[in-house]
């Protein structure tokens, strides 16, 4: 299986050469800053399955948070690319996939305890107040 993606400018692109898994979406404060305010509709791979295939895009940390992500930017036109929550994973922005059909919609929900009053659920979606067990 192969995904691909790119930013909004065509700048960088990427290609997913393993498994997909953990279909989801994020409604953490941090999600809702980067996304312009709705949730994260996300998924993930093994970080050894993710490799930019065209551009070099930005990395970015916080540096005042405890367990900050590494999130990687399109420098032209600023498109989030992907996320590194964790060392050996790497998260998809399903905005930026080629081919919106490899995402089949969100199994979960994470940080419901940040979501607003105009998120919008899809039913039957599990719902976690934080990360889901596992995650």
């Amino acid at each position: 299986m192969s995904v691909t993606g790119r930013c909004y400018c065509g700048e960088c692109a990427y290609e997913v050469t393993g498994k997909t898994f953990y279909n989801a979406q994020c409604h953490c404060r941090e999600c809702q800053y980067i996304s312009g305010g709705g949730p994260n509709f996300f998924m993930m791979c093994k970080a050894e399955d993710y490799r930019i295939t065209r551009g070099a895009p930005r990395a970015f940390t916080r540096p005042d948070l405890d367990r900050a992500v590494t999130r990687h930017f399109c420098p032209t036109c600023g498109t989030h690319l992907n996320t590194k929550p964790r060392p050996g994973l790497m998260v998809i922005k399903v905005g930026t996939l080629d081919d919106m059909s490899n995402y089949p919609g969100p199994e979960t929900a994470i940080y419901m305890c940040d979501t607003q009053p105009f998120h919008v659920l899809a039913e039957g979606v599990t719902q976690h107040d934080r990360l889901a067990p596992k995650a």
